[in-house]
């Protein structure tokens, strides 16, 4: 357990760490509120079933990982979990959704969608984390010293 929290507390998890969380979140709160020119849950969920078929379980789990899952990873709580969370997320993106339309965004309009590239790189950022965790300021850096601290007092009263 001690590995899901621990991180190396670098720079480097913090700035990808923070960077994920506010490319996702934006994703998210337009499947779950319904901000930023979206529709919220239900029309998310019909939207899915009818377009892709994918089964309302899994919508929810998407608008999750990108939604609370984006707190997770802003927050620096259970970074592992949050960053495992939005990479099932795009690997169903890009096997359900943006494959047909190749490796490149829809950049001139051209295509008929988006191409995958950009998922790509939300996977890279998010094996990043974890592997390395979230990197400095993170609350799972807190839990980690806790319970670190906790079992040193604990060895200490048994001896």
């Amino acid at each position: 357990m001690e590995w899901f929290f621990r991180s190396d507390r670098s720079w480097q998890g913090f700035i990808i760490r923070i960077t994920l969380a506010i490319v996702m979140f934006p994703h998210g709160a337009m499947k779950l509120l319904g901000w930023f020119g979206g529709r919220g849950v239900a029309a998310t969920i019909d939207a899915f079933a009818q377009h892709y078929h994918i089964p309302p379980i899994l919508t929810a789990l998407v608008i999750a990982a990108e939604s609370f899952g984006a707190i997770g990873l802003a927050l620096g709580l259970f970074t592992r979990f949050c960053a495992f969370g939005v990479l099932c997320d795009m690997v169903g993106a890009i096997i359900l959704v943006h494959l047909p339309y190749g490796f490149f965004m829809n950049w001139f309009g051209k295509q008929a969608g988006e191409g995958f590239e950009f998922h790509l790189l939300v996977i890279g950022m998010s094996l990043a984390l974890m592997i390395a965790g979230g990197g400095r300021w993170s609350l799972d850096n807190a839990i980690a010293d806790k319970r670190r601290s906790s079992a040193t007092e604990i060895k200490a009263n048994l001896l």
